[in-house]
């Protein structure tokens, strides 16, 4: 809230101080001669005179210039709103959820989850952070599809992120078609930056098209191609079922680090080795960084005038003031 034109409420302490002045010296005059007759014939007529009834006038005078005050300096109350004006990165999330992704080589709070689980709760992180940019999410095994569009909806986004299960589109690993899927989504957009953000933890060992192929696809049409492994070396743990219950088994990954590193050499981006959940925070922190948004925030204030919520109430009272100074509480001289 603000004044337009404050400095008429300098007004305040000149005028509210006389009329408090004129309530103390406020009184009912009687000649000396006539004191007692005339105090007979009032009190026989039924009129009785309080403190109150004497200021009261005065009072109602006080708050009526007050609100009348306040009404000419023009109170306002302002609406912020905040346009933000961004050059656009459009992000594709490309998300492996084959098989190999119930690994359970990661931890949250010291907790052992599947890789899956670690990916989701860091990729939300980042989905936040991004709150300028339009991101979709496509998810491979065997196939591959889009998850989310590209949109500017995060609270959607994440809400289909947390639906990813593993082995939803299939248990092999088609890396090659999920590059020519997340092309397919970016390709014809006019954003100044395009990319792929495609996370793995094995090999292609599906599809018609080959990695290489797909990356050389997506650089003709200026699209970075970041690209992440996962998984810890060596045999990584398994949850399976059995006849006598849940047990861990050990079983070997093939990730496939050097074509990896090869989609993000032929477009121009950088490949990341995530082997537990840490790194991979700082891995999508990095990414971060490299493709960052440039936006300008611009803020318009919209203000309300509020002169009429004190200038009528004023008014209102000033003349009840005046109506009760000349009936009921007159004032005797």
């Amino acid at each position: 809230m603000r004044f337009a034109s404050p400095y008429f409420l300098l007004l305040l302490p000149i005028i509210l101080p006389l009329l408090f002045l004129r309530a103390s010296n406020a009184s009912i005059k009687f000649s000396s001669l006539s004191k007692i007759s005339y105090l007979k014939n009032i009190k026989l007529m039924g009129i009785k005179f309080s403190s109150w009834q004497m200021l009261l006038p005065v009072f109602l005078r006080f708050l009526a210039i007050s609100l009348i005050i306040i009404a000419l300096a023009r109170p306002q109350e302002g609406h912020k709103e905040t346009e933000i004006i961004s050059e656009g990165i459009d992000i594709i999330l490309t998300i492996d959820t084959s098989g190999s992704m119930q690994a359970m080589d990661f931890t949250i709070d010291n907790k052992p989850v599947t890789r899956l689980e670690a990916v989701k709760d860091v990729v939300a992180d980042f989905i936040k952070k991004r709150s300028g940019d339009r991101i979709g999410m496509v998810v491979f095994g065997e196939e591959s599809f889009t998850q989310a569009p590209l949109t500017l909806d995060h609270d959607l986004l994440l809400t289909l992120l947390d639906d990813l299960t593993i082995g939803m589109a299939g248990e092999s690993t088609a890396i090659g078609q999920a590059i020519a899927v997340s092309t397919k989504r970016l390709k014809d957009l006019e954003a100044k930056s395009k990319v792929i953000v495609l996370l793995t933890d094995g090999r292609n060992n599906s599809g018609q098209i080959s990695p290489e192929k797909a990356a050389e696809i997506a650089k003709t049409f200026n699209i970075k191609i970041y690209t992440i492994g996962v998984g810890t070396n060596g045999p990584a743990p398994f949850m399976v079922d059995t006849m006598l219950g849940k047990h861990v088994v050990y079983e070997n990954v093939d990730l496939d680090m050097p074509t990896l590193e090869k989609i993000s050499e032929i477009t121009g981006a950088r490949s990341f080795r995530a082997t537990d959940t840490a790194k991979l925070e700082e891995i999508y922190d990095e990414i971060d960084k490299l493709e960052k948004s440039k936006a300008k925030v611009k803020e318009y204030t919209e203000y309300e005038e509020l002169l009429a919520w004190f200038l009528i109430p004023g008014i209102i009272l000033l003349i009840l003031e005046i109506l009760l100074s000349r009936t009921k509480l007159r004032k005797i001289p």
